[in-house]
């Protein structure tokens, strides 16, 4: 199935029905006077949040939703019915905004989570609603009120625990088919991955949902490359995995310029938790790697220096210690407790 993070549509909740100007009309009955019933309720328009999908690719080629309009009154007080309610299921995680995004109307975090986003119109009054002692036979009735509509764009932020960024190529796809059954294309050439990738690592009987996102690169946030609209999926991560390749000659260089990339982007991504794991490193010698880590802790000065596990992905070295690091550091439990 296609991914599909952010769609725009039109919504229109379902117009009332007519009410009715109709008299009663019985053969020994003079002067039956009104009965016109009222007119049924449009349909609203509901967002509900399914498990189980994580793409909006429905919305792709149907863009415009048109609920149920509610019936017209009929005679001898009858009411028509109401429009039945159009529900729409999106990935739980949407969050619905404005047509121009700059509001946020709701975010549909949890599975089941609903909101009614437009209101299906009010049914007009019969006739029978205007008769009084000096308007005994009414001829007027209400037309049904209009449904509320509108244009809304559905944005995707996809719900995992642990997001993995990191330039082209540095390894993530391959971390993650090493930590998880999730089978990403690996290749051996930039930006392989074009859109987030899940899977779901287990420890000690827990799960972690991790996400793989496309690289990033210098000037990403003004469009270079695949841009950084992407990082909207890591907004909900609880954790980052900033994956660097220990073949590049700078570390330090790399990880400013993610953690610049990630700045610019904004959602806090940067206050998040993290680990960085330096993959790749059965590719260089013993004193090589251990050269390259000093220059990496020491460009941190007098920083709070961020965890790092070195590892081989593709070699699936380190990958039980990177795991239980993980698991430690998510669930802030003891050396102890991990090896248990």
């Amino acid at each position: 199935m296609k991914f599909l993070d952010k769609a725009k549509i039109y919504i229109k909740a379902g117009n009332g029905g007519n009410g009715s100007a109709s008299f009663r009309r019985e053969k020994y009955i003079e002067y039956g006077g009104p009965n016109g019933g009222d007119g049924g309720r449009g349909g609203d328009v509901v967002f509900v949040a399914v498990p189980n999908v994580n793409t909006l690719i429905d919305y792709r080629y149907k863009t415009k939703f048109v609920a149920q309009r509610g019936q017209n009154g009929m005679g001898k007080m009858r009411t028509g019915a109401s429009g039945e309610t159009l529900v729409l299921p999106v990935p739980t995680g949407t969050v619905i905004l404005s047509e121009n995004e700059e509001i946020e109307y709701a975010d549909l975090n949890t599975d089941g989570m609903e909101y009614r986003a437009a209101r299906g119109g009010n049914g007009g009054w019969g006739n029978l609603h205007f008769k009084s002692p000096t308007n005994r036979a009414p001829r007027t009735a209400n037309d049904g009120l209009p449904g509320e509509e509108r244009t809304v764009v559905l944005r995707l932020k996809l719900i995992a625990d642990i997001g993995l960024v990191g330039f082209p190529n540095a390894g993530k796809s391959t971390l993650l088919s090493a930590v998880t059954s999730a089978r990403p294309k690996i290749a051996n050439y930039p930006f392989t991955t074009l859109n987030p990738q899940l899977g779901v690592m287990y420890a000690h009987d827990r799960e972690f949902v991790l996400v793989d996102l496309p690289g990033l690169i210098e000037g990403a946030h003004t469009g270079v490359g695949l841009g950084d609209r992407f990082l909207g999926h890591a907004e909900r991560t609880k954790m980052i995995l900033h994956v660097i390749d220990g073949t590049e000659p700078d570390w330090a260089s790399r990880y400013c310029a993610i953690r610049h990339e990630m700045d610019s982007y904004g959602g806090g991504l940067v206050n998040k938790p993290e680990m960085v794991v330096i993959n790749k490193i059965d590719a260089i010698d013993e004193q090589e790697l251990a050269e390259k880590m000093t220059a990496f802790k020491r460009s941190f000065g007098r920083k709070k220096k961020p965890e790092i596990i070195t590892i081989s992905a593709a070699g699936r070295l380190g990958i039980t210690e990177l795991v239980a690091a993980i698991e430690k550091k998510f669930l802030g439990l003891t050396d102890d407790t991990v090896q248990k």
